[in-house]
């Protein structure tokens, strides 16, 4: 995958531009990359021009500029990203805080979203014990500067299938990208984040205002952070389709990317 950069609010955002057709920009997970991305990038870059940023501090991006502190600020840096790029409408498909960032950026500016896929993730607030959970475990690893073995025990678990089988190779090289993450990242960027993420209001309210034919919730049959129960949900409020990607935790488009691949293409307009 070849990067590309553009500032935004004095820093310097990555991201991923391949293929050509209507744009389908793809939002990745707190702690990955572009590269979460990668099986469906290469199938749908066969019919679409494929979009990835990546979020602040991760991947080939710079640590997230003082602008950054909510949802909102998200969306308007990535409206930025795709007005910078001549993209005036687009599909969305956001997975956990790709979904967040992506729903907010839906609801503040629904000329620019077509299609909206809301991938493994939550609009309502973080529950407050996962909350304090999450802030602890910024906490630790923002003390020690590193994410010790102990740390990495409890984090890589949570992004996959909780019978702990699928995709080993996966799960060794996202443990070990974590392990190799310095001080500097860990403190200037994925605390941070990590903190806008889990500390985000309420935005079940707003769900109704997404249009229901146009958007659709999935997430993983055995995903932990972000459960069916709060897909359900969030598709009952918004009055869309619920589905579940079997075999897979958290990150479904790795742990079963045929299925996110074929859903996707069949469901996505190719024309518009």
């Amino acid at each position: 995958m070849q990067r590309h950069f553009i500032e935004i609010d004095g820093a310097r955002m990555s991201y991923i531009d391949q293929g050509q057709g209507f744009p389908v920009v793809l939002g990745h997970s707190y702690l990955w990359s572009a590269e979460m991305w990668q099986p469906q990038i290469e199938a749908l870059s066969a019919h679409f021009r494929v979009i990835v940023p990546e979020l602040w501090g991760h991947g080939g991006s710079d640590a997230p500029p003082a602008t950054t502190i909510d949802m909102s600020a998200l969306a308007r840096q990535h409206l930025a990203l795709l007005d910078a790029l001549d993209i005036g409408k687009c599909h969305l498909v956001g997975l956990s805080v790709g979904g967040m960032w992506g729903a907010q950026l839906a609801l503040e500016h629904p000329e620019r979203v077509d299609r909206l896929v809301l991938m493994d993730t939550y609009l309502g607030a973080e529950p407050e014990a996962t909350r304090l959970k999450y802030f602890g475990l910024l906490d630790a690893a923002s003390a020690a500067g590193l994410f010790p073995e102990p740390l990495l025990d409890i984090v890589v678990p949570i992004f996959f299938h909780a019978g702990g089988q699928t995709v080993p190779q996966v799960r060794e090289g996202f443990r070990a990208a974590l392990k190799a993450s310095s001080a500097e990242v860990i403190r200037h960027s994925l605390d941070p984040m990590g903190r806008v993420i889990f500390g985000r209001p309420d935005l079940l309210s707003r769900l109704g205002e997404l249009v229901s034919e146009r958007t659709i919730v999935i997430c993983g049959d055995q995903d932990i952070p972000r459960p069916p129960e709060e897909s359900n949900e969030m598709a009952r409020i918004i009055g869309c389709l619920a589905a579940q990607i079997p075999f897979a935790g958290h990150i479904s488009s790795l742990e079963n990317p045929r299925v996110v691949n074929e859903f996707l293409l069949n469901w996505l307009p190719r024309n518009q």
